[in-house]
């Protein structure tokens, strides 16, 4: 039987009860990765282990604020303790803040910090911190989005942060690259996920005006993802991959509603 491409490799994803997150997990856990898998909500988090299980890979919850700095020292923490090591670390968890420029909130504000940039940065902080410990080199990828790319209406403050994901995938290579870890973000456009599916009109707005005639899929995207974080692609670092069916290049916005 032909090994696993993820075979004996461990990795945390946060942000992976649903969604991107979630698919991700799934295709690192059905090709042999051992999954820390994160969400907030213990329930959710769970249920997406259950999941996993179900078809054969190995995922074990753990649940907390993945801006918290004790939760990500935990859950790296946990990896080492159930698995025995980190290779793989992606900071998946994001949260989106729609909002007029003009009337945007501080709190608002803060919030989006939180999550998309302080979480996202200490996790790959700790996670280097354990493969460098370890010695054999590893992969970090951030999990950014097109609107870092390309204006989108009422995504300003969230665009902000998701272009400085990307930046920091580029800046860390100086620091991490000398140790045989490799960072990169991958860049979601449009995608069909719980969370957009609520809107009845997202996938024929976005096939209208996606020059591949559709938006992403999770599975598209989690496929990018493994592409990054294995083994044989460590040379690859610094990079931000756009996963949009071409929107980024032609740049239509949807229409207002």
């Amino acid at each position: 039987m032909n090994k696993k491409r993820f075979e004996n490799k461990v990795a945390v994803v946060t942000g992976a009860a649903i969604g991107i997150g979630f698919e991700i997990a799934m295709q690192l856990a059905l090709e042999g990765a051992q999954v820390i898998l994160n969400s907030l909500e213990a329930e959710g988090c769970n249920h997406a282990c259950e999941k996993i299980k179900a078809r054969g890979g190995i995922a074990k919850p753990y649940v907390g604020d993945s801006s918290k700095i004790e939760v990500i020292e935990g859950m790296v923490a946990a990896a080492v303790s159930n698995f025995g090591c980190l290779d793989i670390a992606i900071a998946n968890t994001g949260i989106t803040t729609f909002g007029n420029f003009f009337e945007y909130q501080p709190s608002s504000m803060k919030a989006l910090l939180e999550v998309n940039l302080f979480g996202t940065f200490f996790l790959a902080q700790v996670a280097a911190k354990q493969m460098i410990l370890q010695g054999q080199g590893g992969s970090v990828l951030l999990t950014s989005s097109v609107t870092g790319h390309a204006a989108h209406p009422d995504l300003a403050a969230y665009g902000m942060t998701k272009a400085g994901i990307d930046q920091l995938a580029k800046n860390l290579i100086i620091d991490l690259a000398p140790h045989q870890i490799n960072i990169n973000s991958i860049v979601p456009g449009a995608t069909l996920t719980e969370r957009t599916q609520e809107d009845e009109t997202y996938q024929t707005v976005w096939s209208k005006i996606t020059p591949s005639g559709r938006p992403s899929t999770t599975l598209d995207i989690a496929r990018a993802a493994l592409f990054l974080v294995a083994p044989e692609s460590r040379q690859i670092t610094g990079q931000n991959l756009v996963i949009d069916g071409g929107w980024t290049s032609v740049g239509v916005p949807p229409p207002k509603k």
